[in-house]
């Protein structure tokens, strides 16, 4: 995407990342042989499909997402290199990865922020942007308490 893109554009090629996310988590937590670790990405699973709802809604004309609020960034992510999921995958290794997918997924929507015309496009992506900082944050401040503090 360049330039100035439509909202339908912007709209559809975000549904498309949140079920790509989506995808992810399911498939993060179908891995996993910790129940809680399987219940944490289950649950990213299901917000990203929250996020993924509110687009369609948006898209329909039925919903409007407003950013609210900035949200802390510890930058662990930031720092630490990502893998391909695999089947062994540890808890260390699947934080890093949801890490660098929940700031990816920031930029793509501060990206198409700045693409979008329509001011309440905008907000919405914007929001979206915050979302899933939050969600990076979670993962930040979990790879802190679980798995830095461990060594």
């Amino acid at each position: 995407m360049s330039g100035v893109a439509k909202a339908d554009e912007i709209l559809d090629f975000a549904i498309a990342r949140e079920q790509e996310a989506v995808e992810f988590y399911t498939r993060l937590a179908s891995q996993a042989k910790n129940v809680a670790i399987r219940e944490m990405f289950e649950q990213f699973a299901g917000e990203e499909r929250g996020h993924k709802a509110k687009l369609t809604q948006v898209k329909q004309g039925k919903q409007l997402l407003s950013a609210k609020g900035e949200v802390m960034d510890l930058k662990i992510g930031d720092f630490l290199v990502s893998e391909e999921p695999a089947a062994d995958l540890d808890y260390a290794g699947a934080l890093i990865l949801a890490m660098k997918k929940e700031k990816a997924a920031f930029r793509l929507y501060t990206t198409l922020a700045g693409q979008a015309q329509d001011p309440a496009i905008q907000a919405l992506l914007l929001g979206l942007a915050q979302e899933e900082a939050k969600h990076k944050l979670r993962f930040e401040v979990e790879y802190d308490e679980h798995v830095l503090k461990e060594n």
